[in-house]
């Protein structure tokens, strides 16, 4: 999100083949390696194709996910820690999209049978989230977190990116999350407001950061569903505290041109994601 936080500590508003030997056993590994092709080619499809948790969804940034997700015919599930306030939510975006298909759960029931869930919650509640979802996360999910760890200085100044001992909020995730549940760092810089009115015209990158390229690729081809926006990959997990940081940046200059900013990379290759 990049609107900036009220005072205290806020968020802004997801296998490499060894080579083959010679006979029957290279053809052992050649057919291995083609298998492993096919669970990896399938699990992205089923990403862009199924169902997708949103948690943290009566924000702005998690709101207009939702809302521009479901204009694609993405079925989306809006998770809160409190059921009748995630039927509001869903009650909204279907007002805001008509024909989408949104439903409310509780934090739990809304992740346990999604494809994707995007995590975007204020960083202070990032670790109680993720705790009460520890028995719904499975092996084989993409979690794609946006949390981003923001202060804000009691005069109401510009706000700052916190320190994260795991390096980021994203690498906490990681570290919370199921094992076999992949995390990937997303959509710090896609500005709040402009993604919660639909009908604003986007046209801005999405860094990626994580340690999988293919569970990278699933989160691009979620992402890139919304028009106008391209998923580029910014490396490791270990990338995500400065991706995270440039939350704060984009919010100063926000603030300066009274404008909501996004970041666009130039000199990239046309296709991204082969």
């Amino acid at each position: 999100m990049l609107s900036p936080p009220a005072a205290g500590v806020r968020e802004r508003p997801d296998a490499e083949t060894a080579p083959a030997g010679s006979g029957s056993a290279g053809a052992a590994a050649g057919a291995a390696a083609e298998a492993a092709a096919g669970t990896s080619a399938g699990a992205a499809a089923g990403a862009a194709a199924g169902t997708v948790a949103i948690v943290g969804a009566s924000g702005a940034l998690g709101f207009g996910l939702a809302v521009r997700l479901g204009r694609t015919g993405t079925p989306v599930v809006i998770g809160s820690r409190e059921a009748e306030r995630a039927a509001l939510t869903a009650e909204r975006a279907r007002a805001a999209a008509p024909g989408g298909r949104f439903e409310g759960l509780e934090n739990a029931g809304a992740v346990h049978d999604a494809e994707a869930v995007i995590l975007s919650v204020p960083f202070d509640s990032q670790a109680q989230v993720l705790d009460g979802l520890r028995g719904a996360l499975r092996p084989g999910q993409l979690l794609i977190d946006a949390t981003v760890p923001l202060a804000v200085p009691a005069d109401g100044g510009q706000p700052r990116t916190l320190g994260v001992p795991q390096g980021s909020a994203a690498q906490r995730a990681l570290e919370m999350v199921p094992e076999g549940v992949s995390v990937v760092s997303a959509l710090h810089t896609v500005s709040a407001g402009s993604l919660s009115d639909p009908d604003h015209p986007l046209d801005q990158d999405v860094l990626l950061c994580g340690d999988s390229r293919s569970d990278k690729r699933r989160a691009a081809r979620l992402i890139e569903r919304i028009e106008g926006l391209r998923c580029v990959d910014c490396g490791g997990l270990d990338m995500a505290g400065v991706t995270e940081s440039l939350t704060a940046l984009l919010i100063a200059v926000k603030t300066e041109h009274k404008v909501h900013p996004g970041i666009r990379l130039t000199g990239l290759p046309d296709e991204l994601w082969d």
